[in-house]
């Protein structure tokens, strides 16, 4: 056999020479970790989600302290209120769960993590929908204006990032302007604004009891088949006022999270959700997969694709192991 020109082999045959040409790293600054925190007495592991627990307010900040630790940047929270009713009045309420958690973490961590606060009523409604019900249906308008009291609240409270969930036409815009007006202009918006009706939430509704009572959110959620969407939707929601957009859930939709990445020039945040996450963790256990391997390649997969920011509820385990490595 004639002799080779090109061997790209000779570039992968040690590890130092592996990593001297190595195109993408994920590191601690690329995270963001989703915690729950509840008003149960107690707090609690969710057994859809291995390692992820329902935290009273206490073992949240307690639990925080590692997130600092480890110079995770930030941490999105999701409230799990004791009363729920047809308005979600549990997540505008200047008591709520939320507001409680944020000003207990912001007095004790100030400004060395980063509160990252959803947005949305999903949690907070006896129907599990993501806004008023009217005529059989979530009224969008209506939804608008609890969703705006939701985010002066939470600013309220001390959050430093609003990220809208719900998937309302206009909410960026509407929140913008409500934060403008009470005096939170400094405040950036996280929107999610390619947001898919997806079975990949099912472990994170169980974690959240926010699976819907009645039909779906498909009217509201994008259309996973649906990808020129997509693009449209971020465009509304920058020219609205958004600062940083994402693609939710992850894996299924690298292909919209590129798209993003070759059209936009705002920041980029991608949601390795939660039924992603218990499918690794569950293949782990069983021993149909090396897990921290994946983990890495899922990882790096979202930041190949373009993504800024990862949430992902691998965040502790994988700010661990990059720790140790260090050390």
């Amino acid at each position: 056999m004639r002799d080779l020109l090109h061997r790209p082999r000779r570039l992968r045959r040690t590890p130092a020479l592996r990593r001297l040409v190595r195109e993408t790293a994920v590191t601690v600054d690329d995270l963001l970790y989703p915690m729950f925190v509840t008003e149960e007495a107690e707090s609690s592991p969710i057994a859809s989600m291995p390692g992820i627990f329902r935290y009273t307010v206490d073992d949240l900040c307690r639990a925080v302290e590692e997130v600092a630790n480890l110079n995770i940047p930030a941490i999105m929270l999701f409230g799990i209120p004791n009363y729920k009713d047809d308005m979600g009045t549990e997540g505008y309420a200047e008591d709520g769960i939320i507001p409680k958690a944020l000003r207990a973490l912001k007095k004790q961590f100030g400004d060395t993590v980063l509160l990252t606060a959803d947005v949305c009523l999903c949690e907070y409604t006896d129907h599990g929908h993501c806004g008023v019900i009217k005529n059989s249906d979530v009224d969008n308008d209506l939804t608008l204006q609890l969703l705006a009291r939701s985010a002066v609240c939470y600013a309220e409270a001390g959050a430093d990032i609003i990220a809208p969930s719900d998937m309302m036409d206009g909410r960026v815009g509407v929140l913008r302007s409500a934060l403008d007006s009470a005096g939170h202009s400094r405040l950036p918006i996280m929107a999610y604004s390619a947001k898919y009706a997806s079975g990949y939430y099912g472990p994170f509704r169980v974690a959240a009891d926010s699976a819907p009572q009645f039909g779906d959110r498909r009217s509201y959620q994008m259309d996973p088949p649906n990808r020129r969407e997509a693009l449209r939707e971020a465009l509304l929601d920058i020219e609205e006022g958004a600062d940083i957009v994402m693609v939710k859930p992850g894996l299924a939709y690298l292909d919209i999270l590129r798209d993003f990445r070759e059209q936009l020039d705002t920041p980029l945040a991608v949601y390795n959700v939660s039924g992603e996450y218990s499918m690794i963790k569950a293949a782990g256990a069983n021993g149909w997969i090396d897990e921290e391997r994946v983990v890495d390649e899922t990882l790096i997969a979202f930041k190949r694709a373009g993504a800024d920011i990862i949430l992902t509820y691998h965040a502790l385990d994988f700010a661990r192991r990059l720790k140790i490595k260090c050390s």
